[in-house]
Formats: C-alpha cells, sequence, structure tokens
C-alpha cells in the first residue's frame, strides 16, 4: 500500500511538473506576439525569427552544458541525476530549460530592429550555456559565489525568480542596448525622443495575455510539489496572487497615465500587467490576495516612470520596454518579499541582487564587445532604414501591406 502511495505521488508530481513547465514555454509565444506587435512590420519576420531560434538554442545549450553547471547534473552523456525522490528528474530538467528560454526571450525586444540576427544567436549560445547557469548555481542550488559566501546565508531568497530569471534577462539587455546604441531616428541633435509606435496593437495584448497564463506555470510550477493537500493549496495560492499582482500592475499603471497624460495608454497597460506578474514572482507564496495586488500595483507604478525616465533622461532605446519591466520591476520584487516573509533579509535580498547583476550584466557587456569585434551586432543604416527582415531573414511579414 505504502508502495503505492509513492508511486501515486510520484506520478502526480511528475505531471504537475510537465505541465507547469508547458505553460512556461507557451511564454515563448506571449514574447513573439507581444514583440511583434511592439515592433514595425519591416522587422516583424525578424523578431519572431530571433525568438524561436533562441528557444531552440536555450534548449540545446542547457542540456549540453548548462544543467550540468547549475544543478552538478549531466544530461546528454551521463543521464540526469535527481534532484528529488517524488518526481522525474526528466520532469525537473524539462521545467528548469524553460526557464533559461524566458530569461533570453527578455534580450530579443530590448535589442529589436537593428542587431544581427546571427551576432543575437550567439550571444543567446553563451548566456544560456554559462552565464545564466552560473548564477543559477549561485542562487537555486545554493553554491557560494566564487567560493567566498553563500547568499541563502545572508537570507536571499527568490521563490520563482524576479531576480535570477527577470532581472538577469533584463542586466543582459541592457548591456547590450549600451554597445549596440539606439535606433536610427529615436532621438534629435537636442536631446528630445521621437515614440516610434508599433506595428500590430492586437497582436501586442495577445502576446500579453499568453504571458499572464503562462505566469501560472512559472511561479506555481516553483511550489515544487502538488501530490499533497498542503502543496496543492500552496499551488493554489500562488495562482490566486499572481493573477492579483497582474490585474494591480494594470489597475495602477492605468490610473498613473490618466493622472499623467490625460488618457489611457495600451502599452503601459500591457508593461502594467507584465510588471505586476514579475513583482510577485519573487514571494508569491507568502502575501494574501491583497497584499499581492498592491506589490504589484506598485510594479505597475514603478514601470511608467522607469520606461520614460530610461528613454527621455538616459537615453536608452527599448522598443519593448523589457530593462523595465523586468529590470527595475524584477529587482522591486525581490525586495518586496521581506515585506511578507520574515524569514527573507533585505541585506541578503540586495547581496543577492547585486550579485546577479554585476556578474550578469558585466559577464554579458563583454560578450556583447566580443561579438561587435568578432562579427559585428549592428546592420548598416540602409538596412535598418529598408528594414531587418529584407536584410536578415530575406522575406517580409507582411509583403501585401509594405509595398
Amino acid at each position: 500500500m505504502e508502495n503505492t502511495i509513492l508511486e501515486l505521488q510520484f506520478a502526480i508530481d511528475t505531471f504537475y511538473f510537465l505541465v507547469m513547465g508547458a505553460l512556461v514555454m507557451w511564454m515563448a509565444a506571449g514574447f513573439s506576439m507581444l514583440e511583434a506587435g511592439l515592433v514595425r512590420s519591416k522587422n516583424t519576420a525578424e523578431i519572431l525569427t530571433k525568438n524561436i531560434g533562441l528557444f531552440a538554442i536555450a534548449c540545446t545549450m542547457y542540456m549540453i552544458y548548462g544543467y550540468d553547471l547549475m544543478y552538478g547534473g549531466g544530461v546528454l552523456l551521463d543521464g540526469i541525476s535527481g534532484k528529488g525522490d517524488t518526481y522525474s528528474s526528466a520532469a525537473d530538467f524539462y521545467f528548469q530549460v524553460v526557464f533559461v528560454a524566458t530569461a533570453m526571450s527578455i534580450v530579443s525586444g530590448a535589442v529589436a530592429e537593428r542587431m544581427k540576427l546571427f551576432s543575437f544567436f550567439a550571444f543567446a549560445v553563451i548566456f544560456t550555456g554559462i552565464i545564466y547557469p552560473m548564477e543559477g548555481a549561485w542562487t537555486w542550488n545554493g553554491e557560494a559565489v566564487f567560493g567566498l559566501f553563500k547568499l541563502a546565508d545572508l537570507g536571499f531568497a527568490d521563490f520563482a525568480g524576479s531576480g535570477i530569471v527577470h532581472m538577469a534577462g533584463a542586466a543582459a539587455a541592457l548591456a547590450g542596448v549600451l554597445v549596440l546604441g539606439a535606433r536610427r531616428g529615436k532621438y534629435n541633435k537636442d536631446g528630445s525622443s521621437n515614440p516610434i509606435q508599433g506595428a500590430n496593437m492586437p497582436m501586442a495584448t495577445l502576446g500579453t495575455f499568453i504571458l499572464w497564463m503562462g505566469w501560472f506555470g512559472f511561479n506555481g510550477g516553483s511550489v515544487l510539489a502538488m501530490a499533497s493537500k498542503e502543496s496543492a493549496n500552496a499551488v493554489a495560492m500562488v495562482f490566486l496572487n499572481t493573477n492579483a499582482a497582474a490585474a494591480g500592475g494594470v489597475i495602477a499603471a492605468l490610473i498613473l497615465v490618466k493622472f499623467l497624460w490625460g488618457k489611457a495608454d495600451l502599452t503601459m497597460a500591457l508593461n502594467g500587467a507584465l510588471a505586476g506578474l514579475v513583482a510577485i514572482t519573487a514571494g508569491p507564496d507568502t502575501p494574501t490576495a491583497l497584499e499581492a495586488t498592491l506589490i504589484g500595483a506598485v510594479g505597475g507604478v514603478l514601470v511608467v516612470f522607469s520606461i520614460n525616465i530610461l528613454d527621455k533622461s538616459f537615453k536608452i532605446d527599448d522598443p519593448v520596454g523589457a530593462i523595465s519591466v523586468h529590470g527595475v520591476v524584477g529587482l522591486w520584487g525581490l525586495l518586496a518579499v521581506p515585506l511578507t516573509n520574515s524569514e527573507v533579509s533585505l541585506t541578503g535580498q540586495l547581496a543577492g541582487a547585486a550579485t546577479i547583476f554585476i556578474w550578469v550584466f558585466g559577464a554579458s557587456f563583454a560578450l556583447w564587445l566580443a561579438i561587435k569585434a568578432l562579427m559585428g551586432i549592428r546592420v548598416s543604416a540602409e538596412e535598418e532604414s529598408e528594414g531587418v527582415d529584407i536584410a536578415e531573414c530575406g522575406l517580409e511579414a507582411y509583403p501585401e501591406f509594405t509595398k
């Protein structure tokens, strides 16, 4: 009887991991639709190619080396070493690999409309195979940072990756944008900024809803168990808080832009939803639903101000607002955890955030510079004007509308 119960628990938890992982994998479609909607039509095919290409690269590199570096369990030659006795190790690998792809997807939108496709892919190889797994080993696997100290000993916690996934992706994106430079025509000689409208708002909205849905797997799967009353209730509470935070982010962003500009702004509402989701990801297991809503609402306010400040004051050209949504709000998500979880320290959260940012930004900046020197990272001015669809992919996403 006992063996039957254990086998049933194993089957339920394994199935739960696979379903949650499939939801996170579906976020790849969300990022694709969101980014395709927020770039100009002449760059749509290339951004879609980037998204499917990076997903394949992430899955392959994490299988070849990244998982072993992060958790010490080989995949290709040695099989997958188990992390627990209650679910399949292969299911664990699948759940982990889709997180790597999510982190890399964040970079895609920030460098859109002016980067060479295969330079981006070259970066993806190293980021998903080495840079992300290194900081993952220091955080989720509890290894010492360069052998010096353990973040867990300082009281650091990141339930599903506000810092480990989202802020890390934003740090890599920021490094890329700084090396790459702004799109042509984005800024005037006097320093003023020109808005560049995305081509397809329905597609961007669809992408946001897909991401919202996928986030239930992202956070819910991070409970790491389902086959008991306690763990099932924990998953349900994480789902509830994830949804509440997203709603709070939308409402706060809409109210703020109405107050600031006198009218609604769809792109800010979409980013408000994503900001709420990023904000709650570091600690969706401990807040009440109201607290989760307020955490998400703060994220929605922060993202509106951050997008405008980075654009107008710092001249950082991020077509989709990824650095603000995932970086600035990712930091807020980490800092919000001690507000509802007394076992987590603010000092530990700051140390963890600094470690993640310094490593990922520094390593990414060096890698972007190396790629720039070896193969170049930016398309020519003529190719950028024509659209990177033709220059990099040889086809257009909307040929009947662009002739």
